[in-house]
């Protein structure tokens, strides 16, 4: 005796809830999404196969930008406190001392830098400002600015020294930075680029195919 047929019927999903809750996913992330705000110092990185990656915290970086304007940022507040107190019985500058422990950065010279830091966050663009004057080799404030720094870490470890530059900065600007560091005896520090993949064929590329090889095995 055969069996029995079964009738078959369509299949029928009812997909108003999954639409529902797909519109309702991308309208959260859109009202949450943060967008990336413009930088203060726009400055394109030069390219490297490098893979180190430049610290996060515990930092002094200096900024070249394309027009050779330099500028200095570091993160250790109670560190800006020192510095503000040093360059205020030193140079008798009458720095706002708070003010300089919130400045993100600093770009002015220093018989200005008291009027830099009562600037208002949206003046206070890297190309609004004349940076740190590096260009005179008679009057390399960048060195008297790597000095202070130098003699707050006295102590301690100094922190990673970061020179970011812009691919576009003229050499002069950036020989500058390097004699600054070199008459404070800084003689070690880490560029900052924009990472890419080693050439195919390249030594490092082999070197970096077989490291992973190894890892594999």
């Amino acid at each position: 005796m055969g069996r029995a047929k079964l009738p078959r019927k369509s299949t029928n999903i009812d997909m108003t809830a999954m639409c529902d809750v797909a519109f309702l996913l991308l309208s959260f992330f859109i009202l949450t999404t943060k967008f990336k705000p413009s930088e203060a110092i726009e400055v394109t990185t030069p390219k490297s196969v490098s893979a180190k990656i430049a610290p996060a915290k515990d930092f002094v970086q200096v900024i070249l930008d394309k027009d050779g304007k330099v500028f200095l940022t570091m993160d250790d507040e109670s560190k800006k406190e020192e510095i503000a107190n040093a360059l205020n019985s030193t140079r008798n500058l009458g720095l706002d001392v708070k003010a300089f422990k919130s400045a993100e950065f600093f770009g002015a010279p220093l018989a200005s830098m008291a009027s830099f830091l009562k600037l208002p966050a949206d003046q206070r663009k890297g190309s609004l400002l004349p940076g740190i004057p590096v260009k005179d080799t008679a009057n390399n404030e960048l060195t008297v600015w790597m000095r202070v720094i130098k003699d707050a870490y006295a102590a301690q470890k100094m922190p990673a020294l970061l020179l970011k530059g812009d691919n576009l900065a003229k050499y002069p600007a950036f020989k500058a930075i390097i004699d600054a560091f070199k008459k404070n005896d800084l003689l070690k520090f880490q560029m900052i680029t924009n990472p890419e993949g080693a050439p195919v064929g390249s030594d490092l590329y082999k070197r970096g195919q077989a490291g992973e090889k190894q890892e594999e095995l």
